[in-house]
């Protein structure tokens, strides 16, 4: 495996990038493939959206109490984008994937009376509630067990979780960086990679806070351990083992959940696992085996049935599974509850 340093550099006078001048170690090879077109990171009850619908069709939301506006999804995407492309300077940065959900309509005054089927375009308003977007750095990968991952980021806004009844207050954001798998486009998130309280008051806090992850982001070391999950393997008895421990885990009583490591997945999404252990062309159990590596695939696939607002969240909780059986079943303590 070949290193390259990259380091951010200068972009925009109103920002000083020489404090996120850090090297960044980051993992080089040659040209990435292209997606097929049906594969998306989260799929769910979202909808695919370009940036111009984001910019120009919807409106912005306010804080109710002094009508001041909230930072809407498009200048969030753009923030990102001009980050990644400043700190990642010479390399491929794709365009943004955009998923939305949760859509919020409305009326313009002149149409206040008229009847839903009466509305022209011209009259109806429209933003949605959450949005989740991901941009690759296709020119930034490496390749574990066959499986090309690319660097990617994802953005995710939901204003359910804030409170727009009150007055103008910083806003909250969640932002990762990881690595994607190209065959599934599931995404490997790890905790120094993601920022789940990005709180800001203006659209440059977001950029600060975008290099701010960047630069504090070790993707070498997220590589190393993503590549030792292919070196252990479980029988399909374990398998089964831990699948019946995750489904038992949703029913304890809350104060002993609270001695075990947590588990963010649902009950529909284990059932997912268990079926794709069976199906899935490439990441089933074969032989009665089933390598560390591919049973952390199958939660992140699982994972994209999750809404928006908590999809980052029960991303990095799969590596957080992933990793702890894996050591679990080199007679680490911690996670051993879900092989016992």
């Amino acid at each position: 495996m070949r290193d390259l340093i990259l380091m951010p550099v200068q972009a925009r006078e109103k920002v000083n990038l020489a404090q996120f001048a850090d090297d960044a170690t980051v993992v080089l090879e040659e040209n990435n493939q292209c997606l097929p077109k049906d594969l998306h990171f989260i799929e769910a009850n979202t909808v695919e959206v370009g940036i111009n619908h984001l910019a120009n069709e919807c409106i912005t939301p306010v804080f109710a109490k002094d009508n001041e506006l909230t930072i809407n999804h498009s200048q969030f995407i753009d923030a990102v984008c001009d980050a990644t492309n400043d700190f990642f300077n010479g390399e491929t940065v794709s365009s943004p994937k955009i998923r939305v959900s949760h859509v919020i309509k409305g009326r313009t005054p002149e149409a206040i009376h008229k009847k839903a089927n009466e509305l022209l375009e011209s009259e109806k308003t429209i933003y949605y509630e959450r949005c989740a977007f991901s941009i690759d750095v296709p020119t930034i990968y490496e390749t574990i067990e066959g499986n090309k991952l690319n660097l990617s980021i994802v953005g995710v806004r939901a204003y359910n979780q804030m409170n727009l009844y009150s007055k103008k207050s910083p806003e909250l954001f969640k932002l990762a960086i990881g690595f994607k798998n190209q065959v599934c486009c599931n995404m490997c998130i790890f905790t120094d990679g993601y920022k789940d309280d990005l709180k800001v008051s203006n659209v440059s806090e977001l950029y600060n806070g975008a290099l701010e992850l960047f630069n504090n982001f070790n993707p070498a070391k997220q590589i190393h351990l993503l590549q030792t999950l292919g070196n252990t393997t479980m029988s399909e008895h374990q398998f089964c083992q831990i699948l019946g421990r995750m489904r038992l885990y949703q029913c304890l009583p809350n104060i002993m959940q609270k001695r075990l490591p947590r588990m963010l997945l649902t009950d529909t999404q284990i059932n997912s696992v268990a079926k794709s252990y069976i199906n899935d062309e490439n990441f089933c159990g074969t032989g009665g085996e089933l390598n560390m590596w591919k049973f952390y695939n199958l939660l992140t696939g699982a994972n994209k049935s999750s809404y928006i607002d908590s999809f980052l969240d029960r991303s990095l909780n799969a590596t957080e599974m992933a990793v702890g059986i894996n050591m679990a079943l080199h007679g680490d303590e911690k996670y051993k509850w879900f092989i016992d």
